[in-house]
């Protein structure tokens, strides 16, 4: 790897085209360096992965309106929607946020965290909408996905975006624009151009994830998968864009970051070294914030081994700063404490996270949300007893560039009723790659098969599992076929508002 020093210029300074970070980062997308055997495996497992959270999601308010507003966009040759028959057909853009917020809704797919937070899975629908429309074959597909996922990967390890209050999408806009310039094999100065626009268009706050949290956490992202679409299509069609978008003296790092005296260090591969950074990620075995994860797993095991919650006086979890502040009681949110509360706000709730899982030993995607479930008397009464704190040594395991030493959990201090005490602790989920089960091949498809019996045909789940192990090896008009189709009704049951489209 190497380490490239970011900062901002004054205008005056003139930075060269080649010393700006979307250009780097542009170099690292037309590298025709070859994916690796371990790298191609694991862009077929997250592809797998994205189809099940999706999947699960299709009759879900956020994914059926942005349906909607795709199904209003007819293109051909287009991409395919999540749900739909292969034979209609959207303008890509509009595939790719139609299918991201699918794979987002649920926050059930992969996760990267370092400096910031990421779920690089999100750069799969715009990549794979654009490669459908564009008739690019498997091979090509994979090669666009290793790079959007190492963008945006090592984006994350060297640039903090949510201590300025900026989302994490940020980061994803322009690896997403790497990953189809890679895709498509365009030069460098188009990729660059697509990269600083794609940055330009989605910086936002992160109001979209504190207090009460809305739908568009799960369009945060598909939002900016098609900017990084529409960024692509203005660049090959000649069109310039803001620059330095980072290093410029009104730029993202002089007034959204760390300020005109800023410095990163921002990590990427040499000429000619591999993309591997998609091995360095972790996929969720649970419907909740990655950092609710290892706790599930905790929690989950005290209650095998026998604890009585009603017996409980009070639970304290010890655990990084990003858990702390994020999903914890460090945030000051009184909603995360609110047996009302919207879904998306409970699963960033770490004390009603670990309460029903402690109380039932296990986790669902949809019964561990539900009203019914939130508002139970005991889960309530439980659920205000406990908080969480930041402990120095988990913080520093959290960010620590050691991937044997990376932690996300933390440890529990459980005070009973009776003044009796029981501490535990986990590092990481037991799905991570230094856990107790980690995910292999045959995990996410169990993971697939199980959210996509309730809506998918037998024969459909038989057909998308077939096809998409063969992904590196797909011609043009095979990788047209890489969706899901559900069962006769299930999409079309479902009702939609009207909008202007």
């Amino acid at each position: 790897m190497i380490v490239h020093d970011v900062r901002v210029h004054p205008s005056a300074a003139n930075l060269a085209r080649e010393d700006q970070l979307a250009w780097k980062l542009a170099e690292v997308a037309v590298d025709p360096v070859e994916v690796e055997p371990d790298v191609v495996d694991m862009v077929v497992n997250r592809v797998i992965d994205n189809a099940s959270v999706a999947t699960a999601s299709l009759t879900r308010a956020p994914v059926v309106a942005a349906r909607a507003q795709a199904q209003a966009h007819p293109y051909n040759p287009g991409a395919t929607v999540f749900g739909l028959p292969q034979a209609e057909r959207v303008s890509p853009e509009w595939a790719a946020w139609a299918n991201g917020v699918a794979v987002r809704e649920l926050d059930y797919h992969d996760t990267f965290l370092a400096a910031d937070y990421s779920h690089p899975g999100d750069n799969i629908p715009a990549i794979l909408a654009v490669a459908q429309h564009t008739g690019a074959d498997g091979r090509a597909l994979v090669r666009g996905i290793a790079t959007g996922y190492e963008i945006q990967v090592d984006l994350v390890k060297a640039v903090c975006l949510h201590k300025h209050k900026i989302d994490h999408v940020a980061h994803l806009g322009p690896s997403a624009a790497a990953g189809i310039g890679t895709l498509l094999g365009l030069d460098a100065e188009t990729i660059y151009q697509a990269v600083s626009q794609a940055l330009h268009t989605t910086t936002a706050t992160r109001q979209s994830r504190k207090g009460e949290i809305s739908t568009w956490k799960a369009h945060a992202p598909a939002f900016a998968g098609k900017m990084a679409v529409e960024a692509v299509d203005r660049a090959m069609r000649g069109q310039t864009s803001p620059s330095p978008i980072y290093e410029g003296e009104d730029g993202v790092i002089a007034w959204m970051l760390d300020g005109p005296d800023a410095a990163y260090e921002v990590p990427l591969p040499a000429p000619g070294e591999a993309k591997r950074a998609i091995l360095d990620t972790y996929t969720k075995e649970h419907s909740a914030e990655y950092q609710a994860q290892a706790w599930i797993d905790l929690a989950r095991k005290l209650h095998n081994d026998g604890i009585d919650p009603s017996k409980i006086a009070s639970v304290v979890l010890h655990t990084s700063h990003h858990t702390h502040y994020v999903i914890g009681s460090g945030a000051n949110d009184p909603q995360k404490y609110d047996p009302t509360a919207s879904r998306e706000t409970l699963d960033h709730s770490i004390p009603y996270i670990f309460t029903v899982a402690l109380q039932d030993g296990t986790w669902h995607h949809v019964d561990s949300y539900t009203p019914e479930r939130a508002g139970r008397e005991d889960t309530v009464a439980l659920w205000q007893k406990v908080t969480t704190v930041e402990d120095a040594e988990w913080t520093r395991r959290y960010h620590s560039n050691d991937i044997s030493e990376k932690a996300f959990g933390g440890r529990v201090e459980i005070t009973f009723e009776d003044g009796s005490t029981l501490v535990d602790e986990i590092a990481v989920a037991d799905a991570h790659p230094l856990g107790a089960r980690p995910f292999a091949r045959e995990n996410y498809i169990a993971k697939f098969r199980l959210l996509a019996e309730p809506v998918l045909e037998q024969a459909e789940i038989e057909r998308f599992l077939e096809l998409v192990q063969r992904l590196p090896e797909l011609t043009a008009d095979e990788v047209a076929e890489l969706s899901i189709i559900a069962k006769a009704r299930v999409v079309a049951s479902e009702p939609s508002t009207k909008g202007l489209f």
